[in-house]
């Protein structure tokens, strides 16, 4: 049997005629930036994120990076985030020569530590806290980090709070919803995404019409009147045809996170049932939250070898993260050094995505957890 990571032919076929329908009628208006679809889905997204505002941007990564900007944010400003998350979120703060402070996570959640978090900002010299200006918690695979102790941080050093977001539209914590808790919150809808487009795209939510309006000037190079430039801005327009695929996918979005949670359920029944739980760690979902598995994460110290395993055995997988950002080459000049962060670097070392997605089959998931099973028991 193949078990492929992620399964995306089987979710467009569900919704293809529609799709095809909508994309055709883009094509005839000929309308494809900034139209009618960009403006019904960010009033959508913003409904769907309990947020006032939504502004359809380029890419998730932008949905980081217009944030900051409009928050102020430039060159030696120090900004706190995890070193366990994708390269964006601190490449955004680099990227305007700002300083990315890193703060360990915790092992269970892989979400920012906020008891590490408040002993961080202890730890800066008088100087360096003046230029501490916000912070982003990453809520990851799925999973909303710990906000009530951190937003309680962040106003007690008036600190800007951009919810990195990418991997949880529609996930809660104490029944808030993921991107509607800081001063914005930055959405990626790239296609493996929960919800994803066909092709790169992104939303910044906010409560702000302020920074609304800030944000959706600065997307179109600052300018505002057409021509007439008040900021620095970037290009970062979400396109009609990524809108209209979107708007079809919204529909479904909510039945298809409830079906990743149960195919999550399904997991842990399995593994609990196949008896290797105490060499086979699995996802930690806070009780309080709406925990909504973009990825399904385990934990195994022999991790690369059960990798290689599993892929003998026609099973996909993936490793997010295999290098802490700390330890990446390009942050060299930030003077981290191995051993800095051990419980991101320990789970760069152990944790692996199994597959899971809305159509993945019972079969599949008994098959992947039998042969992880059969690792187990041969080493």
């Amino acid at each position: 049997m193949k078990v492929s990571l992620l399964n995306l032919k089987l979710q467009y076929q569900g919704i293809r005629e529609e799709a095809l329908k909508e994309i055709e009628k883009v094509c005839d208006n000929q309308s494809f930036i900034l139209g009618e679809n960009v403006r019904a889905l960010e009033q959508e997204i913003a409904e769907y994120c309990n947020t006032k505002f939504a502004i359809g941007v380029a890419s998730g990564t932008d949905a980081i990076l217009l944030p900051l900007i409009a928050a102020g944010i430039g060159a030696g400003d120090r900004v706190i985030t995890t070193p366990y998350t994708f390269f964006a979120t601190a490449g955004s703060i680099a990227r305007l020569n700002a300083i990315p402070v890193f703060v360990d996570i915790e092992p269970d959640t892989y979400n920012i530590d906020p008891e590490k978090l408040e002993y961080a900002i202890k730890k800066q010299t008088a100087a360096q806290r003046a230029r501490l200006k916000a912070i982003i918690p990453v809520h990851l695979y799925g999973q909303c980090a710990e906000m009530e102790p951190i937003l309680k941080i962040s106003k007690k050093h008036k600190l800007a709070v951009v919810e990195d977001a990418a991997q949880t539209i529609g996930a809660e914590y104490k029944e808030e919803r993921a991107g509607s808790m800081g001063d914005f919150g930055s959405f990626s809808f790239y296609p493996s995404k929960n919800l994803g487009g066909f092709g790169d795209g992104g939303m910044v939510t906010t409560n702000s019409e302020k920074l609304a309006e800030k944000v959706r000037i600065l997307r179109v190079h600052g300018s505002k009147p057409k021509y007439y430039h008040k900021f620095v801005g970037i290009n970062s327009r979400l396109d009609e045809i990524q809108a209209a695929v979107l708007r079809i996918k919204l529909k479904h979005l909510k039945a298809w996170e409830n079906n990743r949670i149960k195919r999550a359920d399904r997991y842990n029944m399995l593994f609990k049932d196949a008896g290797i739980l105490d060499i086979v760690s699995l996802p930690a979902a806070r009780p309080y939250n709406r925990h909504v598995f973009n990825q399904y994460i385990i934990r195994v110290k022999k991790r690369d070898a059960l990798r290689e395993y599993l892929s003998n055995q026609g099973i996909g997988t993936e490793i997010y993260y295999p290098v802490p950002l700390h330890l990446q080459q390009c942050f060299k000049y930030l003077g981290y050094k191995k051993g800095d962060f051990p419980v991101s670097e320990k789970a760069a070392k152990e944790t692996l995505a199994l597959p899971i997605y809305p159509e993945l089959a019972l079969e599949e998931q008994g098959y992947v957890v039998n042969k992880i099973a059969e690792f187990c028991k041969k080493t």
